[in-house]
């Protein structure tokens, strides 16, 4: 179980930053319905619950996926690294702009530098990678269902952030388009 150790440490270091640098973003000045708001939260929550809590192995989801190697352990480890590394890198580019929920922070500008110079939406991507990492060395069925609801979640979210920044930046978001990916990064 000493592999369960080396996944839950990036995703404490993230809660960590994520938390720490949650107090210092600029005035909001439009924000998302709650309804909408909520409601991606809670695939979310359904997500990253499946993903982490055991009382889901029931049935099938408690089988594993995968003949349990230490290659794919190693593997789950790198890639929740390496997630969580992408996901706190995007973070920190996003600096005071940066919100949990869809909103325009006062002077909101576009940030086209570090991660987002190949992807719109970096800490999903991150945040995706990490999860099907964590999935990878814990082994379940019910790990896959999550990661399944965890990237729902983020697409829905990310295509309402994606009309948002539309709507601001016009002209300079659909170029921004042109060069990134949205999940997945453009060379």
């Amino acid at each position: 179980m000493r592999s369960h150790f080396w996944t839950n440490v990036p995703w404490i270091v993230f809660a960590a930053y994520w938390a720490v640098s949650a107090l210092k973003t600029k005035a909001t000045v439009r924000r998302e319905s709650f309804r909408a708001r909520y409601g991606v939260m809670l695939i979310e929550v359904v997500g990253f619950t499946m993903l982490f809590n055991r009382n889901f192995d029931l049935g099938s989801l408690a089988r594993h996926f995968l003949p349990p190697t230490t290659t794919t352990t190693a593997i789950g480890i790198a890639l929740t690294w390496l997630g969580i590394g992408i996901a706190i890198w995007a973070r920190y580019h996003l600096g005071q702009f940066w919100s949990g929920r869809v909103t325009l922070k006062q002077d909101h500008q576009l940030i086209r530098t570090g991660p987002y110079a190949h992807l719109r939406h970096p800490i999903y991507t991150g945040l995706d990678l990490a999860a099907i990492g964590t999935a990878l060395v814990l082994d379940r069925w019910r790990c896959v269902v999550g990661v399944v609801v965890i990237m729902i979640g983020f697409v829905i979210k990310a295509k309402r952030e994606e009309a948002l920044l539309a709507g601001q930046f016009g002209e300079a978001f659909q170029e921004h388009r042109k060069h990134t990916g949205f999940l997945l990064p453009r060379f």
